[in-house]
């Protein structure tokens, strides 16, 4: 691949920005229905906001308690961001007293056993669905599936890949160079990926409620009753304490290529776990997992990035992935950003507009084990070092300040910026340098660790002296206030109440028609063979 200079050369014109400025976003937010009094809402996904099962904007994530809100794809920022807001304001109108919790470390649970798994209904897909998650809960606790993330989804446009590949030497066919090109975007989003919970990590401090029998080595600092703090931490929430799974360490799928990355995945859905053998699969006539691999299907494989694609009815996403190439990729890495009534704001979109732009537009070689290392050093370290004075990570076998290593990679994204803003003359001067902003912005994060998301939680909880609780429940009693005087328009009002009726007539109907008993369903489900992977095109 051409270098990042030569790139930004071919682009640094009017159709290249035009190009570069065709991204398309969506974005899935984690949320727990909570009591007033900051525990966890025990009762049923609320009839009001439809079928978890098959409404495609407000589903729910492990937990009955665990809400989702989907948006469809959007180029404009603005938009995207008023309909999650819009999402989130018919959502809470039908919550009664419930609020939604604002970060990612759950609130106080109690006997984590009353945890609610998520209920699909009687169908098929929807038994399925629970299953996978009661399998979940043998496997890992149910604490750890209630933790609430941010994921964004992101895509270019076809006139960028047009320029791209017409740039390129043509040896690959464009669906294969698309897709070869967006598993070069995941590699070095992989080596760089310490960047995102360094400015948007919002998980230094938990509950105490929350470590409860699980053992770590996490030097904990306490704060008023029960909080715990690491005083440099960025992300506990991708800790080890967090959403991580040890099971998967011996799997080494690799990103090298599409062709090599389905089949580890194909491999690892079938490789057996010894761990897992011990829960059972039917115990005295009752499921408790899909069955005993390492993956029980291939949505539990947990990774920070993820290459997809729409799938078809019934499709897998490994099967969508090789019939037809990389669609877009998910960004997995994100904590709820509590300082925005619905976990993610325009600053942190426009930054990730760059930092994938940048990962896709530079130079990717393949990661050897050598590499694979560094990149869990280098996560490992800013998770729960990430504000610490001088700390070093590893660059390509360099030890290099993380400061230095910002100050460089914020060198080349400003240039990328200038391109983006090119696009919008015309328009005002404050719209104009928007992506200039919102990188100066973050670089005073870079500049003043206190600036980080991680950094302003902690300044919170220290100047005012309160347990994160406390401090959490107070945000949302101010969130839930917003967002019920946010002004919904009747017209986007009545359309998410057709879409919560016709989710529970889609519902119905499909448990009107599964016909086949649930075992058989099963093995038939598991009996399809992955799709093969030289049908990548």
């Amino acid at each position: 691949m051409n270098s990042f200079d030569e790139v930004i050369g071919l682009l640094d014109n009017e159709q290249g920005s035009a190009a570069l400025a065709g991204m398309q976003r969506g974005i899935e937010r984690e949320a727990l229905r909570i009591e007033p009094n900051g525990h966890l809402a025990m009762d049923k996904h609320p009839k009001a906001l439809g079928s978890a099962l098959t409404h495609s904007r407000i589903t729910t994530d492990y937990s009955e308690s665990l809400l989702e809100f989907i948006t469809p794809v959007y180029q404009d920022i603005f938009a995207l961001l008023t309909d999650l807001t819009q999402t989130h304001a018919f959502s809470v109108r039908h919550l009664g007293q419930q609020q939604l919790w604002p970060v990612s470390m759950p609130c106080y649970v109690g006997d984590v056993a009353d945890i609610p798994i998520a209920d699909y209904g009687s169908s098929n897909t929807g038994q399925l669905k629970r299953l996978y998650r009661k399998g979940l809960t043998y496997r890992y606790g149910a604490q750890m599936q209630i933790i609430s993330g941010v994921h964004f989804n992101f895509s270019v446009s076809d006139a960028l890949w047009e320029l791209l590949y017409q740039a390129s030497d043509k040896c690959l066919s464009k669906g294969d160079f698309i897709s070869e090109s967006y598993f070069g975007l995941i590699r070095n989003y992989r080596r760089l990926v310490w960047v995102l919970p360094y400015l948007f990590g919002a998980s230094p401090a938990l509950c105490g409620s929350f470590i409860k029998d699980q053992q770590t080595d996490l030097a904990f600092e306490k704060l008023g009753k029960g909080t715990l703090y690491l005083p440099y931490a960025t992300s506990l929430r991708m800790s080890d304490l967090g959403y991580t799974n040890k099971e998967q360490e011996r799997l080494n799928i690799s990103y090298n290529s599409l062709t090599d990355y389905l089949e580890g995945i194909n491999a690892a859905i079938k490789m057996p776990s010894a761990s897992f053998e011990a829960i059972g699969v039917k115990v005295d006539g009752e499921f408790r997992q899909l069955n005993a691999n390492v993956l029980q299907i291939e949505n539990e494989f947990y990774s920070p990035i993820r290459a997809k694609r729409v799938t078809l009815t019934e499709e897998k996403p490994s099967q969508a992935l090789a019939r037809a190439g990389v669609e877009y990729i998910e960004v997995r890495a994100l904590d709820v950003n509590p300082f925005s009534p619905v976990g993610i704001d325009a600053d942190q979109v426009r930054f990730l507009d760059l930092f994938l732009l940048y990962c896709l537009l530079t130079p990717s070689p393949k990661s050897d084990a050598t590499d694979e290392a560094a990149i869990g050093a280098n996560l490992s370290k800013v998770i729960t070092r990430g504000r610490e004075p001088g700390l070093t990570l590893n660059r390509a076998g360099e030890e290099v300040t993380l400061q230095a290593w910002l100050e460089s990679l914020f060198g080349e994204l400003s240039t990328l910026a200038k391109l983006l803003d090119g696009q919008d003359q015309g328009q005002d001067q404050d719209q104009s340098q928007a992506y200039q902003d919102s990188l100066a912005h973050w670089l005073e994060a870079v500049h003043d660790p206190a600036k980080t998301l991680s950094g302003r939680v902690m300044s919170a909880l220290l100047a005012e002296g309160i347990d994160h609780s406390q401090w959490v429940k107070s945000l949302a009693k101010d969130y839930y206030q917003t967002l019920l005087e946010y002004p919904l328009p009747p017209e986007v009002e009545a359309a998410y109440e057709a879409a919560a009726e016709q989710s529970l007539a889609a519902q119905a109907k499909l448990e009107a028609e599964s016909k086949q008993d649930f075992e058989q369903y099963l093995a038939d489900y598991f009996a399809e063979a992955p799709a093969p992977v030289d049908q990548v095109v």
